[in-house]
Order: structure tokens, then C-alpha cells, then sequence
């Protein structure tokens, strides 16, 4: 197992970081949360989960150990496979995510993309007795008051990518209608899927 990487950061795209490790470049899979942190150049450490399949060798990527741990955890229950408990943690973080099963807020888990009514039912029968109790204070469907919102996500996300300041607040701009429409249906807006937009309203402007 491959537990964490380090090294300098040699790229970030949109789901993707690569971490200079002994000079060989580490394709790691991240949340939209975790590649806002990292900058090109810089030192970064991501602990990190292989998943092992037939064809294929990927390296997940997280912030600390807890969400790495979590990301485990979750793929235990039935039907979720690595795509879905990152989707689950680019949504909720960790604690978030405790409180949503430990209190069973079906809504919580329905705000991610994938995962309807039922199987929102199911995951909090199976995950109740696995993700234990909240580490700290966390709000479902929300990042900790102290993290910063969609935006602020977004926009360093852009700038991460290399895009200028003013481009990243036109891009974010551009996008902030669909985000407010999933706002205004109780739900919670998807970096991931915002960051593609508003990559794909940069690119029509070069």
C-alpha cells in the first residue's frame, strides 16, 4: 500500500494532481477541496489510497489520514465503489459525514451526485456502526465554517490551474447561476462539476 506521497506538485487539473516523487510523476485522484490547496512547484504530502483493479492501478489522494480513512470506510458498504466515496467527500467532509449517518439525514447524502432515496436509506443502515461518532463540531450538506465556500473553492481551484485572477472571477461569475439554482433546491453545489464549467467558459474565451 502506498500510504502518502510527497514531493513537489508538477501539475493539477480539474481531478487530477501529480506529485514529483524521486522523479517519477504520481497521478493522484483528488476532491475539488484538496487539489485548492496545492500549487505547482510547491511541496505538497497527500495520504493516499491505491485501488487495485484488473486493469487498472489508481492513487487516490486526500488532505489528512482521517479523510483517507473515511474514503476506506465508506467503500465497505455495498455498491460504493472509490468514484462514489470521493464524490460522498467532495461533498461532505469527514465529519460532515459522520453526523449525516450517526443522525441518519437522509437529505445529507442525496446532495450527492449518484446517490437517490434509497440508496441514501441503505448507506445509513450499513455505515452507522463503521464511521463512528463526529471527531468535531460539522454541519451535514456544508465544509466547516472555517473552510472556505463553493467560490473561494473554485476560485483557487483557477488560479491553481494556472488561470489569471480576473479570469477565475469571470469564470466563477459565469457559473454562480447554477450554483445558486442548486442552492435554491436545498441542495449543494458541486466544485467539481462547477470547476468543468467554468473551464469549458475559459476555454471558449482563448
Amino acid at each position: 500500500m502506498i500510504a502518502f506521497v510527497s514531493g513537489p506538485v508538477a501539475a493539477v487539473a480539474p481531478d487530477t494532481a501529480v506529485i514529483e516523487v524521486g522523479g517519477v510523476g504520481m497521478a493522484v485522484q483528488c476532491t475539488p477541496a484538496t487539489l485548492a490547496g496545492l500549487r505547482v512547484g510547491q511541496q505538497a504530502r497527500l495520504a493516499t489510497s491505491l485501488v487495485v483493479r484488473e486493469d487498472s492501478l489508481t492513487l487516490y489522494g486526500f488532505a489528512d489520514d482521517d479523510e483517507r480513512q473515511v474514503f476506506e470506510l465508506l467503500q465497505t458498504a455495498s455498491g460504493v465503489g472509490p468514484r462514489l466515496a470521493q464524490a460522498m467527500l467532495a461533498v461532505h467532509p469527514p465529519d460532515a459525514l459522520r453526523l449525516a449517518v450517526s443522525t441518519g439525514d437522509e437529505k445529507a447524502l442525496t446532495a450527492v451526485p449518484g446517490i437517490g432515496k434509497k440508496g441514501a436509506q441503505r448507506l445509513l443502515l450499513e455505515l452507522k456502526d463503521r464511521l463512528g461518532e463526529p471527531l468535531g463540531s460539522a454541519v451535514p450538506g456544508a465544509r466547516s465554517a472555517t473552510a472556505p465556500g463553493w467560490s473561494d473553492q473554485l476560485h483557487t481551484a483557477l488560479v491553481g490551474l494556472g488561470y489569471a485572477t480576473r479570469e477565475a472571477d469571470e469564470a466563477v461569475a459565469a457559473v454562480t447561476p447554477r450554483a445558486e439554482e442548486a442552492l435554491a433546491a436545498g441542495g449543494t453545489p458541486q466544485v467539481a462539476q462547477l470547476l468543468r464549467a467554468a473551464l469549458q467558459t475559459l476555454n471558449r474565451t482563448r
